[in-house]
């Protein structure tokens, strides 16, 4: 059997911070987990030249990110009291 390269390390930990973030009950730690396994795979997919896996969860990783700051952004906001 041979030893598992570094390239195919980072795919693996990709899936199971991807996995591990769908189980998430609070959407924050979603979000970041799901940006950390995304972050991950489009390590990976640059190191295997798969630029539609890179592509993709650049993309997703973007939406992670634009949806942790709408998340963070109301939480500082002051409700306006009429």
């Amino acid at each position: 059997m041979e030893a598992l390269n570094m390239t195919e390390v980072v795919g693996y930990m990709a899936s199971v911070m991807v996995a591990i973030s769908l189980m998430m009950k609070d959407i924050i730690w979603l979000r970041w987990l799901n940006f950390v396994g995304c972050s991950l795979f489009v390590a990976y997919g640059v190191a295997i030249t798969a630029w539609p896996v890179a592509g993709m969860n650049a993309f997703v990783a973007c939406i992670n990110i634009y949806h942790l700051f709408k998340i963070y952004r109301a939480k500082t906001q002051k409700p306006v009291v009429a």
